[in-house]
């Protein structure tokens, strides 16, 4: 059925070339070409992996073989080997008995779309590959995919480093996994209901990844939806001597932050400080935490030890802001900024719009450019787009001023005694807040470049 398409006043982004496999020899030419000693004694796992197969339409059993696939990520990930590299086929992906989440400890490399046969790949059209799950009480709340290395150790017990994460072509859809308000889908509730055998909202991310001390990890051509974490929707840290590209995303309907680019390196060394390029991404409707916090809803955050390239994204729509830089090494190239309720930068401290950034900013690389702020259109469906302009915002001021304070002999008491005084319960969940938005109403926003911004639809031969 032909669904009726609003082109809501809003923003929209899409890169002019396609996106194809990940190359590792790609990524390292983002960078320096020169590798220090350390890098080239620490490489991980030096053994080649195998190929997984997983299909939910025609899987049965372990073998994960391309003639007889798994049916799920979630019953192979127990025999994972450091650098395998798993296919997966078009379905809706459950994990493990429905549970929800899909837990990693070893680099591998993970692409989806993929037709039955393994032949035709098309991860956001005919293909796609669907992460997602239930709202079932004791159902797990972690990340939906979430590759952590850092604990990663050998046979003599020291940890591994190197390798290379990839996570391709996948989509995250946490709709059916929120508990929502009165099961209406219009407000994510963020605490469990055993009487109703329900979970809280998941608070986390879509796709979370934690590499080890020198390993670099690439997250493209993947949509994230309907996620309610406190952390990215799409979230990556990178240790020292690390590199990380995220390109060619589509984050819709988030709270927390869309994009996060993090550092688990401390120290000061310029050479192992990680690395980031993020390009070609559109964030859009990124929600503050909840309904009353100050913090989340952000297109884009970024740690402060950490170097990145951030160009030719769009930022709409952040209930904060576009960017919020903690205080990275950054270069900010032409990005498109719209709609951010607060700011379009922020500076650790320092907010500006667009126009101030290169003349206020105090740590953006100097030959940062052609950035904008434009009111563009935005194709999303007309359910969803009434529904997200009908909202009302709660600010933490006005709940705080609603509070009343009763002259009880328990608030008499701890008047005499110095303590804060108790005060009446005030309503602070929103009645519309993260309203759930189905793929295809989302998807049309992802699919097409403007003037060479942001993401689009992947294509591959």
């Amino acid at each position: 059925m032909k669904k009726s398409i609003f082109l809501f006043a809003f923003s929209l982004l899409f890169a002019s070339h396609s996106f194809g496999q990940f190359n590792l020899k790609k990524l390292k030419h983002k960078f320096s070409k020169k590798k220090t000693a350390q890098t080239t004694k620490t490489k991980n796992a030096a053994t080649k992996g195998r190929i997984w197969y997983v299909s939910k339409t025609t899987g049965s059993g372990q073998l994960g073989t391309k003639n007889k696939p798994a049916k799920d990520l979630g019953n192979i990930i127990h025999r994972l080997k450091p650098n395998d590299i798993i296919y997966i086929a078009e379905g809706v992906y459950m994990s493990k008995g429905k549970r929800g989440s899909d837990e990693i400890n070893v680099p591998v490399q993970i692409y989806g779309g993929y037709d039955t046969s393994f032949t035709t790949r098309d991860p956001w059209g005919e293909h796609k590959t669907i992460f997602s799950g239930v709202n079932e009480y004791m159902k797990l709340t972690t990340p939906r995919l979430y590759i952590r290395t850092d604990q990663l150790r050998d046979a003599n017990g020291k940890k591994m480093q190197g390798g290379l994460i990839v996570v391709d072509g996948i989509i995250v859809d946490n709709g059916p996994r929120n508990r929502y308000h009165l099961n209406k889908d219009l407000a994510i509730r963020r605490k469990a209901s055993p009487k109703s055998g329900q979970n809280p909202s998941p608070e986390s991310g879509g796709i979370v990844i934690v590499g080890s001390k020198f390993t670099n990890i690439a997250v493209q051509n993947c949509v994230v939806m309907n996620t309610a974490p406190t952390e990215g929707a799409i979230s990556v840290r990178v240790f020292q001597g690390g590199k990380g590209v995220i390109q060619n995303n589509f984050c819709i309907n988030n709270t927390g932050y869309g994009i996060q680019a993090r550092t688990g390196y401390m120290g000061s060394d310029a050479s192992l400080i990680p690395k980031f390029i993020v390009k070609h991404n559109t964030v859009l409707f990124t929600w503050k935490h909840d309904a009353v916090a100050s913090y989340g809803g952000d297109g884009l955050a970024l740690d402060k030890n950490l170097t990145a390239l951030v160009e030719n994204n769009v930022f709409g729509f952040g209930h904060m802001g576009g960017i919020y830089s903690k205080g990275a090494n950054l270069t900010l190239n032409n990005n498109l900024f719209t709609g951010n309720s607060k700011y379009d930068f922020k500076e650790i401290n320092s907010k500006m719009r667009v126009a101030d950034i290169l003349d206020e900013s105090e740590q953006l690389n100097l030959e940062s450019a052609g950035n904008e702020s434009l009111l563009i259109k935005i194709p999303v469906a007309k359910r969803w787009a009434k529904i997200y302009a009908n909202r009302k915002e709660l600010s933490r001021a006005d709940v705080d001023a609603a509070v009343h304070v009763s002259n009880s002999g328990a608030n008499q008491l701890r008047s005499m005694l110095g303590l804060n005084v108790q005060g009446g319960s005030v309503k602070m969940d929103a009645d519309i807040f993260l309203p759930k938005i189905t793929i295809e109403e989302a998807l049309p926003a992802g699919k097409l470049p403007w003037n060479g911004k942001g993401c689009q639809m992947p294509k591959f031969k």
